[in-house]
């Protein structure tokens, strides 16, 4: 009797174990969150740094804004030891005329040089402004400007760039042409103009995956 009992117990025991295998459930994995992003959002605008070329064209234009403020400046510290050379190279020219007509042509002379280097300086500022903001165009009139400087660049060296002072005055203009001129071949490298091109950096816009709404 007893071992019936026991095997009995023992039989209890195992259907009570097969029983409770059956019956727990296998873990489940919790569901993928969904995605948040949307694929179909406009696109962003970005603020990537320029490359190496726009970069460089930038500095070769500070450097001649640079030259040309120092070049202005000098220009009016030296204006009455200029004068008097200016009234000279005119007088070669032609003789015939009184003193006073000599010393207001080189007062015309001389200011309006100096209002034209202070007007091209303004111009290639704005200029750089716009280039840097990418506007269509922007290097033709900057090229336009480099045309002006040379041609000013020239007309100072028979004009207003006599004696001494004119050779410091001469060499300041020259390095701001050669500094322009470089400025202006460096803009016109592929990287530079495929920047211009773009206009706008931007990249794939994110956007919750539910729309506007969401």
């Amino acid at each position: 009797m007893k071992m019936a009992e026991n095997n009995d117990q023992e039989t209890s025991g195992a259907t009570a174990a097969v029983m409770r295998i059956r019956t727990v459930k296998p873990q489940q994995e919790p569901p993928e969150r969904p995605s948040v992003l949307n694929p179909n959002a406009a696109p962003v605008l970005v603020k990537l740094a320029p490359p190496f070329s726009v970069r460089a064209c930038q500095f070769l234009w500070v450097v001649s804004f640079v030259l040309a403020g120092l070049a202005i400046i000098y220009f009016f510290v030296v204006r009455e030891d200029q004068l008097p050379l200016i009234v000279e190279t005119i007088r070669d020219v032609n003789s015939e005329r009184t003193t006073e007509t000599y010393q207001r042509a080189a007062d015309i002379i001389y200011w309006s040089a100096f209002a034209a280097m202070i007007g091209l300086l303004l111009i290639q500022i704005t200029l750089l402004v716009s280039f840097t903001n990418r506007k269509p165009g922007v290097r033709w009139w900057q090229f336009i400007t480099l045309l002006g400087q040379a041609l000013l660049f020239g007309l100072g060296r028979e004009l207003i760039a006599a004696g001494d002072h004119g050779e410091h005055l001469r060499q300041l203009l020259a390095g701001q042409l050669v500094a322009v001129t470089l400025a202006l071949l460096v803009s016109n490298l592929r990287g530079a103009v495929a920047w211009s091109v773009r206009r706008h950096d931007v990249r794939k816009g994110l956007g919750w995956s539910g729309g506007a709404d969401a």
